[in-house]
């Protein structure tokens, strides 16, 4: 008994040393590509329909800079208003489109590869209520919400990327929203962010603030840690001004942009998923066009977030199966094309943390991962069809997005599988593998462990005082609000911040009042 008991301690030493990157079971970035949706006849009917979308039915609504900019390169202006785009000139786009994209992080050890099939996960939404879990309630977001928000998921292993999940409630100019939102995000977290602007001038001050942080102009477009999320479209196929002039600022900025079509089938995308994927990318490739035409190689991501409605009724369903399918097409053609791209999912209809949201999560989460998406937002924490945004959820669904990435990972086959292992049990006296030098070797690098989820026994749940995932997750969180406060942006460089645009975050008493 004794030795078996020592036998247990080793391995529950072994467990809690902290692994070295290299050998954890997942890594940002797992290469999926395993699962195709599309038949190779049916992917190219698909590609053959968004190059006739682009060149016959073209968008409506372009401003003159978009119309001059691309006519340059070849798109024709109908006289019915429409901006229409030849084959010839989407494929040079193609061409010229920046591939194998990095997204820079201000922590270097955040920076995300998009080449390939790589997959990441990111936050993102623009819920307007947290939904708090304690109290059973919603309530309206706040300027605090989002910074406490980003100082969560800097502590989830699994969320690659923060974006922006909340909008400020409690600010009501929009300059100073948009200025406050940037602000929150890159001071709560040392990952890439992902923002959005309702103006082009408010982006251009909040293209200030992030020179003063990167410590110049020339660092910022060096490492351009902040990217833009812009739905630079109305579906179906018609431009959106204001979001077009953030766009080019961007560009000319040396920001990186989300190039996002949100369209929701049924609705803005024809019902049929096919017809939807279809007209999701023939908005973005459009996008990408006039992105290159600004700048050849400007770093841009393909957002084909195409959503799924509840035909009974109209509304929004994004915890449907159908969302993870529609999502896994599209990044089948993210593939094809050889394009960075993002998409959509891991949203769920449900209200508060419960079955339903974590089911949800899960079943739309894993078919664009396998597929190869090479960033899944909006992947944690959004409730309500996005209308809400939960904080421990973060760090409930980051045991999702590990357990999906460890699937995204597969199963590697080195050497002759074990054989050596299974040769000296069964020969000699040993009868298990559980003290076994290959067992210890690869309990970690081979298998991946929840961080608020148990395994326990029934005896010993009860023993515990039968803890719930939604417990751990709110003890959890709580710890790291109270104690967690980002230090990579210097007390210098936030009051040289403070002193020249107006912050709304107070960050002196942040231990105390959490």
């Amino acid at each position: 008994m004794a030795k078996r008991a020592g036998g247990r301690q080793a391995r529950k030493a072994q467990r809690a040393a902290p692994l070295a990157p290299d050998m954890k079971p997942v890594q940002p970035g797992e290469r999926g590509g395993r699962y195709h949706p599309f038949s190779d006849k049916d992917l190219a009917a698909i590609v053959e329909n968004v190059f006739r979308i682009l060149s016959e039915v073209g968008f409506n609504d372009a401003t003159p800079h978009c119309i001059e900019t691309c006519q340059t390169v070849g798109a024709v202006l109908g006289e019915d208003g429409r901006l229409r785009m030849p084959r010839s000139i989407v494929e040079h786009a193609l061409t010229v489109a920046k591939r194998n994209l990095t997204l820079h992080a201000q922590d270097p050890a955040h920076d995300l590869d998009l080449s390939g099939s790589r997959v990441h996960f990111a936050t993102g939404g623009a819920a307007v209520m947290v939904a708090d879990s304690v109290n059973n309630q919603y309530r309206e977001s706040t300027t605090r919400d989002l910074y406490d928000l980003a100082r969560i998921a800097d502590n989830c292993e699994h969320i690659h990327m923060f974006q922006r999940m909340c909008v400020l409630r409690d600010i009501d100019n929009t300059y100073e929203m948009d200025l406050n939102t940037t602000y929150c995000c890159v001071a709560g977290t040392r990952k890439h962010v992902g923002a959005s602007w309702s103006n082009c001038d408010h982006l251009a001050k909040a293209l200030e603030l992030l020179h003063i942080v990167a410590g110049g102009e020339d660092q910022w477009r060096a490492r351009p840690f902040v990217s833009q999320s812009n739905c630079f479209v109305v579906p179906p196929m018609k431009f959106a001004q204001e979001a077009l002039e953030c766009l080019r600022v961007a560009v000319e900025g040396g920001m990186p942009v989300l190039l996002l079509s949100a369209g929701q089938a049924g609705a803005t995308t024809p019902a049929t998923l096919a017809g939807a994927v279809s007209q999701a990318w023939a908005e973005c490739l459009g996008g990408l066009v006039y992105v290159n035409a600004i700048r050849p190689g400007a770093p841009a991501i393909i957002g084909t977030w195409p959503f799924v409605s509840d035909l009974r009724t109209g509304s929004m369903s994004g915890g449907s199966p159908e969302q993870g399918l529609i999502s896994s097409g599209c990044a089948q053609l993210g593939l094809y094309f050889d394009l960075p791209f993002g998409t959509a999912c891991g949203m769920t209809d449900a209200n508060m943390p419960d079955f339903q949201a974590g089911a949800e999560r899960a079943h739309t989460l894993m078919p664009p991962a396998l597929a190869g998406a090479n960033l899944i937002y909006e992947s944690a924490g959004m409730y309500s069809s996005l209308l809400g945004v939960c904080p421990e959820s973060l760090l409930l669904d980051n045991d999702v997005l590990g357990a999906t990435l460890r699937a995204v990972r597969g199963i590697e086959v080195n050497v002759v599988p074990g054989f050596a292992d299974l040769a000296e049990v069964c020969l000699g006296e040993k009868g298990h593998y559980l003290g076994s030098d290959h067992t210890l070797a690869v309990m970690q690098s081979e298998y991946l462990y929840p961080e608020v989820g148990n395994r326990f026994s029934p005896t010993v749940w009860e023993q515990s005082d039968k803890p719930l995932a939604l417990d751990n997750a709110i003890r959890t969180r709580d710890k790291i609000l109270a104690n967690y406060v980002p230090s990579h942006i210097s007390p210098e460089v936030d009051a040289e911040i403070r002193a020249k645009f107006p912050i709304h975050l107070i960050t002196e008493d942040l231990l105390q009042s959490a």
